[in-house]
């Protein structure tokens, strides 16, 4: 009896490891895959696949184009939003929403191209929390559906009651932190450059994308840093944004510097800079009120100065200061982070989070660095 059960226990034992080799195989593999996947779709696309291209003959659509569009190859939606809690703490907390496809048909089940890419990360000026999900379309681990809106990967959701994201209620859990907050919008959206579509490059060129900003948000809601603590009370206000187009990166694009700022209650900036290897950087901005009023900037019209670089705690060097100008609007501000180490290391890296003005404006607002 007692040789039979140990027989038993080693069966189960060798049993376990072989599952847990398994499992580990699988997830490395899935993970290997995703990366090469995400570079691929990202820097290149099939020839023999067909995807739509933005046009400046077909301007945005709100609120359906929040939705899902699998005839185009990338969409992205964030939300940024700069809280305070009772004791006046300041928080920044990101969430980047990423779709990437191989193919313009959307196919059924495990047929589907298509790639959810999900990043999270919360910060103060001490410490940073952060997690990345990655999931496969067609099998219901991630999506995006509406009416209702409703955007989830794995156990993370953001849901509203309407066709729009606004109002609604974003949830996130990991095993080391949790969010939940709930956005109202207190302004109208926003459509940068011609209705929506924006060039990323100059004239001559073709690359260009869709944009759509909701930057006049409330937010309030919870913070839970560690699993053992009290959840955190916040309240501010945040940024949600929507871009999505085909065959967006360029060949020689080297990166990209964007800034978005709630200037005070009425205003709102976004400054973007796209950097190339053989050509000029290509520098657009929106200037928007809450009254619907839009000023679209031109390269001519901004400044955007990178100060010294910052050396990070994980040995990257980093332009984390800037001086952005604006004569003509009376802008003159030098932006900082409220944390430098805010590289995160996911699939593909970048710098992401909250930053403050001095200047002409006592700014906050966002700061996304690619291609360092």
């Amino acid at each position: 009896m007692s040789n039979n059960m140990n027989h038993k226990r080693w069966l189960i034992a060798v049993v376990l490891v072989a599952l847990g080799l398994l499992i580990g195989f699988l997830v490395s593999h899935f993970l290997t895959l995703s990366a090469d996947r995400l570079s691929s779709v990202t820097h290149s696309i099939d020839e023999q696949q067909v995807f739509a291209f933005p046009s400046a003959d077909n301007p945005v659509r709100l609120p359906q184009d929040f939705a899902l569009h699998p005839q185009y190859q990338h969409e992205w939606w964030h939300v940024f939003a700069n809280v305070q809690d009772e004791q006046g703490q300041e928080y920044g907390i990101v969430w980047n929403f990423f779709k990437l496809a191989n193919d313009s048909e959307q196919g059924v089940g495990w047929q589907n191209s298509q790639l959810f890419l999900s990043h999270v990360a919360v910060a103060n000026a001490y410490q940073v929390w952060k997690e990345q999900r990655i999931a496969r379309g067609g099998i219901g681990q991630a999506d995006v559906t509406t009416p209702p809106f409703r955007m989830w990967i794995d156990n993370w959701h953001w849901r509203s009651l309407s066709a729009g994201p606004l109002p609604s209620q974003l949830d996130i859990a990991t095993d080391n932190f949790q969010l939940a907050m709930h956005m109202t919008s207190k302004g109208p959206y926003i459509l940068p450059g011609e209705q929506g579509f924006q060039r990323r490059q100059n004239h001559h060129s073709s690359l260009a994308s869709y944009s759509v900003y909701a930057p006049f948000v409330s937010i309030q809601g919870t913070l839970r840093l560690t699993p053992y603590t009290q959840p955190i009370a916040v309240r501010g206000q945040a940024w949600i944004s929507k871009e999505w187009g085909s065959r967006l990166i360029g060949q020689d694009q080297q990166g990209l510097d964007w800034f978005v700022l709630h200037l005070d209650q009425q205003r709102t900036l976004s400054v973007t800079r796209h950097r190339y290897l053989h050509q000029r950087p290509h520098i657009y901005g929106t200037l928007a009120s809450k009254d619907g009023k839009v000023t679209h900037l031109t390269e001519q019209e901004i400044k955007m100065i990178p100060l010294p670089s910052v050396k990070l705690a994980n040995g990257k060097t980093l332009p984390l200061q800037w001086q952005v100008v604006i004569a003509k609007e009376n802008i003159d501000i030098t932006l900082s982070p409220l944390n430098p180490n805010l590289w995160l290391d996911f699939t593909q890296p970048y710098w992401q989070g909250p930053i403050h003005s001095q200047g002409s404006h006592s700014a906050r607002g966002f700061m996304q660095l690619t291609g360092y």
